[in-house]
């Protein structure tokens, strides 16, 4: 039987990718192109005459929704925060997984361990199901 203890090599690389610091933010970052309802404007008639663009980074905070109105060079690097967190996301479903997979070893390591253990005693592997007599 392999060591219960052992940390699997999988587990190990998947918490390698969580412990890499990296600047990162929840949320999205989204490009706008607006109207400004100025009479003459050709932004009102025309949707590629529209100004823009604007970007602006949007979270949820606890049921309410908050944005934020960004420069293009902040977008550049809003952009890079956004994605590092998304992939950060995906790296904890991957720690979870390999976890979980190591832990369900671990269950059925001590499953075979206890069927190992009722063969040595001579039990046999399906209790008897018989009935009790009925009572009149």
């Amino acid at each position: 039987m392999p060591n219960q203890t052992e940390v699997p090599v999988a587990v190990r690389e998947a918490l390698m990718a969580l412990l890499e610091p990296r600047p990162m933010r929840r949320g999205s970052l989204s490009e706008r192109y607006m109207k400004c309802n100025k009479p003459g404007c050709p932004c009102s008639q025309d949707p590629k005459g529209r100004h823009g663009p604007y970007f602006s980074l949007t979270r949820g905070i606890g049921g309410s929704t908050f944005s934020r109105l960004v420069s293009g060079d902040q977008a550049r690097v809003a952009r890079l925060q956004v994605d590092a967190a998304q992939q950060f996301r995906k790296d904890i479903e991957r720690y979870w997984r390999a976890c979980e997979t190591w832990a369900d070893a671990q269950l059925e390591a001590t499953e075979v361990t206890s069927q190992e253990a009722d063969l040595k005693k001579g039990a046999s592997k399906k209790p008897s199901m018989r009935k009790s007599p009925r009572k009149s």
